[in-house]
């Protein structure tokens, strides 16, 4: 594909992605716009619901309160013209009444042993009806008749009156009557007259709110369903009556007070209605119900009117997802018809743009065509002064250096031979190893210096794979390798080889490409000088130089210190002379002084020989003593001591300060290893066959990696922010006086162990 097509494809693709990505951010922006007017939407009309019912409520309460007045009005009219003992009163003489009065019926009920019933009534069929299943019914009528009042939370109130909801008939279910109930105590009866409340139930329907919520769906078209619950009753078992043989639910206790549930999503309808009602939150999901996918919001009414701050009623409102789905549609095809026109106008603009842009670069292309040709002596006409018209002018000049070049090149066959002739003696002389292997790596040509280095003979090798290289080394001689393939070199590598007999040597190699007449790589030379004597002298001196600086560095500090340690010392005898101090307090105070002492005198063990005085120790009780010494610090880190001695442990002839300071160091170490917490084993052992006794600390520290492994004991070394690495150092050089040795074997994350090895007593003179 040319250049020209590569940018304009390029630009295209450009475009092409920046105008998805304006695509997809104007399709979730207006997605979310759009369910958020949804929603909107929907708390407006919960909020003209809430308005509505306020209004119908407190019409439909101003009936029914003038209904109770009527009721009340009539029971006392009706109270006046009965005989005060329910014996007395004929059923026919309530039926007069009861038309005379302006109701449909009169009903008197009686209390007996366990029940309140209608002894007498102008209706056959509620004569003998039981009010102990009514509920609260029966709790208001027992009410009057012991209190005169009632004082449950339901119905209309008055004094010697109550007047429940309307309701269902018990005797007739096709009926709805609005009932009142007056006792002043006067009667052995309750006056129960009640009128038809078909009215309120009319009222309701055709008036009130659901009259309200067919107006709005039909203002609103989007919006698919209203409901109204009730979350006292919503979710729970139907309370269900049988009257007169057929089963009904009573108006007071309805889940759905209004609107219709048809778009019902079970248990999740429940949760939500619950989850609203009591955090007063608004609770929106989208989900496919009927057939249909909604966006279906369960919003409180008392958030949304603050008439109805005391109404615990949620409303349900379900808008048709279908209409923000085929609106978002539509604006995304306008938008991707406009996306594809702009991106044919860039392509179409750009592959212009590019042809007129790579026109020099066309030119440039012929020039170089040609030189590679062998024909330098076309030029390229420079236009500009951009980064083509300078290409140009880098062109002409290599076009100008190639036929000089050429010019030089013209040597003779026959000093080709003499050059050819003196590398071979070169390298058959020279006293660095050069061995020659093909691509995969077979040996074509070694020299002489190759076969003293590794001790392998040419025969031996041609034409075979050398193994020389460490395991652990592989990975790293095939990156290089690797590099060569690509034409790089790689000189004075310092590494390390196997010889013959599986010695290894310090080497430093360099590796070079071999190209042919056309300048492919077709081998690879490699040339190995032996530097394990240098690497080794170079170890001495490094190390010869840190512990003379040490020496120094420990005579300086020893010598400043003991000065004023003297002059100390003598002021203490002078007190202890003249009976200042307590001679007890000021001996503490001298072996302490003595015992720093000795411990700065130690420091001299950098820089010079010292006197030690040998004696004969009890290692058990050494190492108790140090352990009781650090057990306070390490139970402030968490850390505790674990002692394993073995049974008869011999006695060592030492220096007891010395090897003191040699465990404190190394516990110290251990605990600084373990930040965390942990447990310190020392294990003392007598290694009969070897005459030699055995002291391990074994910690549960961070470990020591491999690469810093050998590095221990040098001075200047460690991995402690404040150490000098001077401490293992002086430890390694007390064991060697001791002619015992110490040993350290580490494992990075699980710990470390040092184990100290030294002769017993009977045995260390023999050596």
């Amino acid at each position: 594909m040319s250049i020209k097509a590569k940018l304009s494809l390029l630009i295209s693709l450009i475009v092409t992605i920046l105008l998805s990505l304006n695509i997809s951010i104007f399709y979730i922006s207006s997605k979310s716009e759009l369910q958020t007017n949804a929603e909107q939407q929907m708390i407006t009309i919960v909020k003209q619901i809430g308005t509505g019912l306020d209004a119908a409520e407190k019409s439909k309460k101003f009936i029914e309160d003038t209904i109770g007045e009527k009721l009340r009005a009539v029971a006392i009219d009706a109270q006046n013209e009965l005989d005060p003992h329910i014996d007395r009163v004929r059923n026919e003489q309530l039926v007069l009444l009861s038309r005379k009065l302006g109701v449909n019926h009169i009903s008197l009920w009686k209390r007996t042993a366990n029940d309140i019933v209608a002894v007498r009534s102008s209706d056959p069929n509620e004569i003998n009806i039981s009010s102990k299943t009514w509920d609260y019914w029966y709790t208001a009528l027992n009410q009057l008749f012991d209190q005169y009042k009632v004082t449950i939370p339901q119905g209309q109130k008055r004094d010697n009156f109550w007047s429940g909801p309307f309701q269902i008939a018990t005797s007739d279910p096709t009926k709805v009557y609005k009932w009142g109930y007056y006792y002043d105590g006067t009667t052995d009866y309750i006056i129960n007259p009640y009128i038809n409340a078909q009215v309120l139930l009319d009222f309701e329907n055709n008036i009130g709110t659901n009259a309200l919520i067919r107006n709005l769906m039909k203002d609103n078209v989007d919006i698919v369903e209203i409901t109204g619950f009730d979350p006292k009753f919503f979710g729970k078992p139907p309370i269900i009556k049988i009257k007169k043989g057929k089963v009904v639910q009573n108006l007071d206790v309805r889940d759905v007070l209004f609107g219709d549930y048809t778009f019902k999503d079970g248990k999740n309808d429940v949760a939500n209605v619950q989850l609203t009602a009591r955090t007063g939150e608004i609770q929106t999901i989208t989900k496919t119900l009927n057939g249909k996918k909604v966006i279906k919001s369960f919003i409180p009414l008392s958030q949304m009117t603050p008439s109805n701050k005391e109404t615990p009623y949620v409303i349900s409102v379900s808008f048709n997802y279908g209409v923000i789905e085929r609106i978002l549609n539509h604006q995304l095809i306008i938008h991707i018809s406009i996306a594809i026109g702009l991106i044919v106008m860039a392509w179409l603009a750009s592959y212009f743009i590019a042809g007129f842009l790579i026109r020099p670069l066309r030119h440039i292309l012929n020039n170089v065509n040609e030189i590679a040709d062998g024909k330098f002596g076309s030029k390229i006409v420079i236009r500009s002064k951009d980064e083509l018209g300078l290409l140009s002018e880098r062109v002409n000049t290599m076009a100008h250096n190639l036929q000089t070049y050429m010019t030089k090149l013209q040597i003779s066959a026959e000093e080709l031979r003499s050059t050819k002739e003196y590398l071979e003696s070169f390298v058959n002389h020279t006293s660095d190893a050069i061995h020659v292997t093909d691509m995969q790596g077979f040996i074509v040509q070694v020299n002489k210096a190759f076969e003293k280095m590794y001790g392998w003979s040419e025969e031996e090798v041609l034409h075979k794979l050398l193994h020389h290289i460490p395991e652990e080394l592989q990975n790293e001689y095939m990156a290089i390798r690797e590099r060569i393939r690509l034409g790089e070199s790689v000189a004075d590598y310092e590494t390390v080889r196997y010889k013959k007999d599986g010695q290894s040597i310090d080497v430093s190699i360099t590796v070079s490409p071999i190209r042919n007449e056309r300048g492919e790589i077709v081998a690879v030379a490699e040339i190995s000088r032996n530097i394990t004597a240098r690497k080794q002298s170079e170890e001495v001196i490094r190390r010869s130089e840190k512990l003379s600086v040490v020496g120094q560095l420990a005579a300086g500090v020893a010598h400043e210190i003991r000065n004023p340690l003297t002059t100390i010392r003598g002021f203490v005898q002078l007190s202890r002379e003249q009976g200042a101090l307590s001679a007890s307090y000021l001996d503490i105070m001298l072996s302490e002084l003595d015992r720093i002492n000795l411990i700065v005198s130690e420091f001299l063990v950098l820089a010079k020989p010292q006197l030690t005085h040998f004696q004969l120790t009890d290692i058990r009780k050494l190492l108790n003593d140090i352990i009781a010494l650090l057990d306070l610090h390490a139970n402030s880190v968490n850390i505790c001591f674990e002692t394993r001695f073995g049974p008869e442990i011999p006695l060592l002839v030492c220096e007891a300060n010395q090897l003191k300071q040699v465990f404190i160091n190394v516990l110290k170490n251990s605990i600084e290893a373990m930040p965390e917490g942990g447990t310190i084993t020392i294990e003392l052992q007598y290694m009969v066959s070897e005459e030699i006794v055995v002291v391990r600390i074994i910690d549960q520290g961070h470990g020591i990696s491999e690469e810093d492994m050998p590095r221990l004991g040098e001075p200047f070394f460690s991995n402690k922010q404040s150490g000098n690495g001077l401490g293992l150092m002086v430890s390694q050089r007390i064991i060697a006086n001791h002619k015992g040795t110490m040993n350290i074997t580490s494992k990075l994350g699980e710990g470390t162990c040092v184990e100290i090895r030294l002769l017993a007593a009977k045995y260390f003179d023999s050596h």
